[in-house]
Protein backbone atom coordinates (compact mmCIF):
# COMPACT_ATOMS: atom_id res chain seq x y z
CA UNK A 1 0.00 0.00 0.00
CA UNK A 2 1.33 3.44 -0.90
CA UNK A 3 1.10 6.09 1.81
CA UNK A 4 2.05 9.74 2.33
CA UNK A 5 3.80 10.32 5.66
CA UNK A 6 2.28 13.14 7.72
CA UNK A 7 5.01 13.03 10.37
CA UNK A 8 8.54 11.69 10.72
CA UNK A 9 8.43 7.94 11.43
CA UNK A 10 11.67 6.32 12.64
CA UNK A 11 13.05 3.69 10.23
CA UNK A 12 10.39 4.55 7.63
CA UNK A 13 10.80 8.13 6.43
CA UNK A 14 10.34 11.83 6.89
CA UNK A 15 7.22 13.98 6.68
CA UNK A 16 5.85 14.39 3.14
CA UNK A 17 7.53 11.32 1.63
CA UNK A 18 5.57 8.70 -0.31
CA UNK A 19 6.38 5.16 0.88
CA UNK A 20 5.28 1.63 0.13
CA UNK A 21 4.38 -0.31 3.31
CA UNK A 22 2.41 -3.44 4.13
CA UNK A 23 -1.36 -3.06 4.22
CA UNK A 24 -1.63 -4.07 7.89
CA UNK A 25 1.06 -1.62 9.04
CA UNK A 26 -0.70 1.22 7.22
CA UNK A 27 -4.28 0.32 8.24
CA UNK A 28 -3.62 -0.71 11.83
CA UNK A 29 -0.85 1.67 12.92
CA UNK A 30 0.09 4.56 10.63
CA UNK A 31 -3.34 5.77 9.54
CA UNK A 32 -5.16 5.48 12.95
CA UNK A 33 -2.31 7.37 14.65
CA UNK A 34 -2.52 10.06 11.95
CA UNK A 35 1.09 9.44 10.90
CA UNK A 36 0.10 8.77 7.27
CA UNK A 37 -2.56 9.11 4.58
CA UNK A 38 -3.30 6.67 1.79
CA UNK A 39 -1.62 7.81 -1.42
CA UNK A 40 -4.74 8.23 -3.56
CA UNK A 41 -4.65 10.29 -6.74
CA UNK A 42 -6.40 13.18 -4.96
CA UNK A 43 -4.00 13.12 -2.01
CA UNK A 44 -0.98 13.00 -4.33
CA UNK A 45 -2.31 16.06 -6.18
CA UNK A 46 -2.74 17.86 -2.85
CA UNK A 47 0.68 16.76 -1.55
CA UNK A 48 2.11 20.31 -1.52
CA UNK A 49 -0.90 21.60 0.41
CA UNK A 50 -0.67 18.70 2.89
CA UNK A 51 3.06 19.42 3.36
CA UNK A 52 2.39 23.10 4.07
CA UNK A 53 -0.28 22.20 6.64
CA UNK A 54 1.99 19.68 8.36
CA UNK A 55 4.95 22.11 8.38
CA UNK A 56 2.79 24.81 9.96
CA UNK A 57 1.56 22.35 12.59
CA UNK A 58 5.12 21.16 13.32
CA UNK A 59 6.34 24.76 13.66
CA UNK A 60 3.50 25.55 16.06
CA UNK A 61 4.28 22.49 18.22
CA UNK A 62 7.99 23.36 18.27
CA UNK A 63 7.17 26.96 19.23
CA UNK A 64 5.04 25.71 22.13
CA UNK A 65 7.92 23.47 23.24
CA UNK A 66 10.34 26.44 23.11
CA UNK A 67 7.98 28.51 25.29
CA UNK A 68 7.67 25.61 27.72
CA UNK A 69 11.47 25.28 27.84
CA UNK A 70 11.77 28.92 28.89
CA UNK A 71 9.23 28.34 31.70
CA UNK A 72 10.99 25.17 32.92
CA UNK A 73 14.47 26.67 32.89
CA UNK A 74 13.30 29.51 35.13
CA UNK A 75 12.22 27.02 37.80
CA UNK A 76 14.33 25.65 40.66
CA UNK A 77 13.23 22.41 42.31
CA UNK A 78 14.46 22.40 45.90
CA UNK A 79 13.89 19.21 47.86
CA UNK A 80 14.67 18.59 51.52
CA UNK A 81 15.75 15.04 52.26
CA UNK A 82 17.40 13.20 55.12
CA UNK A 83 21.04 12.43 54.40
CA UNK A 84 24.08 10.82 55.98
CA UNK A 85 27.10 12.79 57.19
CA UNK A 86 28.83 12.06 53.85
CA UNK A 87 25.97 13.67 51.91
CA UNK A 88 24.34 10.45 50.66
CA UNK A 89 20.55 10.52 50.73
CA UNK A 90 18.37 8.07 52.62
CA UNK A 91 16.21 7.41 49.58
CA UNK A 92 16.50 9.35 46.34
CA UNK A 93 14.97 12.00 44.10
CA UNK A 94 13.35 10.20 41.16
CA UNK A 95 11.91 11.25 37.84
CA UNK A 96 8.43 10.84 39.38
CA UNK A 97 9.32 13.47 42.02
CA UNK A 98 10.35 15.85 39.24
CA UNK A 99 7.13 15.20 37.27
CA UNK A 100 5.03 15.89 40.39
CA UNK A 101 6.94 19.14 41.06
CA UNK A 102 6.39 20.30 37.48
CA UNK A 103 2.72 19.30 37.68
CA UNK A 104 2.22 21.60 40.68
CA UNK A 105 3.72 24.42 38.59
CA UNK A 106 1.29 23.80 35.71
CA UNK A 107 3.75 21.96 33.45
CA UNK A 108 2.37 18.61 32.28
CA UNK A 109 5.12 16.20 31.21
CA UNK A 110 5.35 12.42 31.00
CA UNK A 111 7.78 10.63 33.27
CA UNK A 112 9.56 8.98 30.33
CA UNK A 113 10.52 12.41 29.01
CA UNK A 114 12.65 13.13 32.09
CA UNK A 115 16.25 12.38 31.12
CA UNK A 116 17.45 11.00 34.45
CA UNK A 117 19.67 7.93 34.03
CA UNK A 118 19.72 7.14 37.74
CA UNK A 119 17.83 8.66 40.68
CA UNK A 120 19.65 11.49 42.47
CA UNK A 121 21.19 10.08 45.67
CA UNK A 122 23.45 12.92 46.81
CA UNK A 123 23.06 16.39 48.28
CA UNK A 124 23.84 19.41 46.13
CA UNK A 125 22.83 21.06 42.88
CA UNK A 126 22.01 18.85 39.90
CA UNK A 127 20.77 19.49 36.37
CA UNK A 128 18.11 17.24 34.88
CA UNK A 129 17.23 17.24 31.19
CA UNK A 130 13.63 17.18 29.97
CA UNK A 131 12.87 16.17 26.37
CA UNK A 132 9.93 18.41 25.44
CA UNK A 133 10.13 17.83 21.68
CA UNK A 134 12.53 15.85 19.45
CA UNK A 135 14.45 19.09 18.83
CA UNK A 136 13.88 20.86 22.19
CA UNK A 137 15.46 19.84 25.50
CA UNK A 138 15.09 21.86 28.70
CA UNK A 139 17.40 21.79 31.73
CA UNK A 140 15.76 21.84 35.17
CA UNK A 141 17.89 22.81 38.16
CA UNK A 142 17.40 20.47 41.12
CA UNK A 143 18.82 21.42 44.51
CA UNK A 144 18.80 18.71 47.18
CA UNK A 145 19.42 20.02 50.69
CA UNK A 146 19.69 18.30 54.05
CA UNK A 147 16.53 18.10 56.11
CA UNK A 148 17.16 19.16 59.66
CA UNK A 149 16.31 16.41 62.12
CA UNK A 150 13.51 17.23 64.55
CA UNK A 151 14.62 16.91 68.14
Amino acid sequence: MKIILLDDVPKLGRRGEVRDVSDGYARNFLIPKKLALTATAGNLNNLQHIRRQQDAKADRIKGDADALRARVEDLLYEDRRQASEEGRLFGSVTSQDIVEFLDTRGVKIERRRVLLDEPIKALGEHTVGLRLHPEVTAQLRVNVVREEAAE
